[in-house]
């Protein structure tokens, strides 16, 4: 064991001898890791520059237009603060839906799907914090169900999906979500949060009270 040690030190003492510490100043190039001639055409790779030209495409241009329905989080968009924001137009957060969305069983269904891939692996799949990732050691993820986080506006939730929190170690969804693809997540958290919350005064379909025994 004790050889195992004096090689680790060598070895370690060797590479700093040879690469310096991270951050230091050279006064020639350092050695190259990893040669041209070991991995060719992978390091010095061609690149376009912003705002430059290119041959290689026909108008000339290196910039190109992103491709439809990429998500683009630092695109700034203010022509609608509810869509986007999660805000009215006076800062407050916004109660309710985008008008511009429609609101019905597609909608929701696409929010769980969201939900199921985003959010299920630390929320639970009924919302209530008791994701897989508790199984590894994560104990503080928050459940949906409790009166503080029920009575959030639906703009305060679409904000804490683009933005993340930073009091809850809750990363930000934006650059994965596009915000119709939020919005269908927050209804799908109201439709859990209803359906936790429901009562047999609340079935309205008629096969439903048949079953339930109700007028």
């Amino acid at each position: 064991m004790r050889n195992v040690y004096l090689v680790t030190a060598f070895v370690c003492v060797l590479v700093v001898s040879v690469l310096g510490f991270r951050g230091s100043k050279f006064a020639h190039p350092p050695m190259d890791v990893f040669p041209e001639w070991a991995f060719p055409g992978m390091k010095h790779q061609p690149k376009l520059r912003p705002q430059s030209t290119s041959d290689f495409f026909a108008d000339g241009r290196a910039d190109r237009t992103p491709p439809p329905h990429v998500v683009r989080a630092d695109l700034p968009v203010r022509n609608d603060d509810h869509l986007y924001y999660g805000k009215n137009p006076d800062g407050t957060w916004a109660r309710g839906f985008p008008a511009s969305l429609t609101v019905d069983l597609k909608f929701v269904e696409h929010g769980r799907d969201r939900f199921m891939i985003y959010c299920a692996p630390c929320h639970g799949a009924v919302g209530d914090g008791n994701g897989i990732t508790k199984q590894y050691g994560m104990g503080a993820t928050p459940s949906y169900h409790d009166e503080t986080r029920r009575k959030l506006t639906e703009g305060e939730i679409f904000n804490t999906i683009t933005n993340g929190s930073v009091t809850k170690n809750m990363l930000p969804y934006a650059d994965k979500l596009t915000p119709e693809d939020r919005w269908a997540v927050v209804a799908y958290v109201r439709a859990l949060q209803r359906a936790q919350m429901g009562t047999v005064a609340d079935v309205t379909d008629p096969a439903g009270k048949q079953i339930l025994g109700l007028k």
